[in-house]
């Protein structure tokens, strides 16, 4: 039928002139505010070939990618759904700084499955990257970043959840899990079943103490005290895990003191990126929404397959989503209607006004419509030899 012609696909949206202006908006005071902060823009291709969009991704963002044939190689390619691991790549391959290096990008990503509150398949993926530093400095400086982010749309009554993938990597290293029962208690913890947990545990060679951890892993969330819970029940955890809670510890009382009021939640079992991240880890939620609004960690590995591994860590947001929470106001200025004609005083007079940042829309001959009809609130008039602009 024709009315079928206007039918989206599922997931995929549109944005009408008031949205995107909003969203137009938003996007420039972000991208100002990325540049104060000595972020600098990049701006990746669509498209790449597959090896290099899914490099030290894993699973999850494979099955998230649509993938074509390049028609003139034969090559499978991908439409990326996820940016990060392009601007890694511009980051060790193309720019090859030695200095920390930030990043920051914009840019349409497509999945293949829904995501996110509106369930979308075409974010408007935004976010920042900061390398070559290895540091707690670095992660505090992204989130806050992150939270300036939210602040600048008018998202309030934001709290923040943190964790650290190095704690379940760790106590699995220390069982000596193989790689199948790594995956398989990994995707338990992805869905916090805690019967399949115990019962998997129970199920396995282990010794009573790396049960006992690795179970106790699932209950540690809550408030700051958390992390004291936690340095009791994972006291005999080897290094590795001691060091993870350490700098999970360093990374909140950094953020506490720059940021008093902002509300802190820890999730030890918060394995989201497991693949892919490799530290601290952390998501941003708004007061009323079940979904995380943005999300980040550290990622230090990911550069190496560029042929230069680099200390990373950066976050991302759809601004989309960001658009339709927040209270931004589109930036409008009042509309002047021209008639139609070749006088050119009234072109001259047209040019002055745009140059200067007015909005001037010029009749078209024969048109229907009125100044008012088409938005405009002011007109151009011609009076004693001057074109001049009055209230329609």
């Amino acid at each position: 039928m024709v009315q079928d012609r206007w039918i989206l696909p599922q997931g995929i949206e549109e944005l009408l002139p008031q949205q995107a202006s909003k969203m137009e908006t938003l996007r420039r005071r972000i991208v100002d505010l990325y540049a104060s902060w000595g972020y600098e823009l990049v701006v990746p291709p669509l498209m790449e070939y597959l090896e290099s969009l899914l490099v030290g991704t894993g699973r999850e963002l494979d099955l998230s990618t649509f993938k074509l044939v390049d028609q003139l190689n034969g090559r499978t390619m991908g439409i990326r759904a996820d940016i990060t691991p392009q601007v890694a790549r511009i980051d060790a391959h193309r720019l090859q700084r030695e200095v920390p290096t930030r990043l920051c990008y914009l840019g349409s990503v497509l999945h293949t499955r829904g995501e996110g509150l509106a369930g979308s398949r075409s974010p408007l993926q935004l976010g920042a990257e900061l390398y070559g530093h290895a540091g707690v400095e670095s992660d505090v400086e992204i989130i806050a970043l992150m939270l300036k982010t939210l602040e600048l749309a008018g998202i309030k009554s934001l709290h923040l959840d943190l964790g650290h993938v190095g704690l379940f990597r760790g106590l699995a290293a220390e069982a000596e899990l193989n790689e199948e029962q790594e995956s398989d208690l990994f995707e338990m913890f992805q869905r916090k079943a805690k019967p399949e947990i115990e019962a998997f545990l129970e199920g396995v060679s282990l010794s009573s103490d790396h049960r006992e951890m690795l179970m106790a892993l699932v209950n540690l969330n809550g408030d700051v005290s958390v992390l004291s819970q936690a340095r009791e029940a994972l006291a005999t955890a080897g290094n590795e895990v001691q060091q993870a809670l350490h700098y999970l510890q360093a990374t909140a009382e950094r953020l506490q003191q720059s940021q008093p009021e902002l509300t802190l939640h820890f999730d030890l079992a918060e394995l989201r990126g497991y693949h892919y991240h490799t530290g601290v880890v952390f998501s941003a939620y708004a007061m009323g929404y079940s979904q995380e609004i943005a999300r980040g960690g550290r990622y230090d590995d990911i550069g190496r397959a560029f042929g230069r591994a680099r200390p990373a860590t950066g976050f991302s947001t759809d601004l989309k989503t960001l658009v339709s929470l927040s209270g931004t106001v589109a930036e409008q200025s009042v509309k002047i209607f021209a008639p139609a004609g070749d006088d050119s005083n009234l072109w001259e007079t047209i040019q002055e006004l745009r140059n200067s940042g007015q909005t001037v829309i010029r009749a078209l001959p024969g048109q229907s419509g009125s100044a008012a009809d088409m938005g405009c609130e002011r007109k151009l008039v011609f009076n004693n030899e001057f074109w001049t602009v009055v209230d329609a």
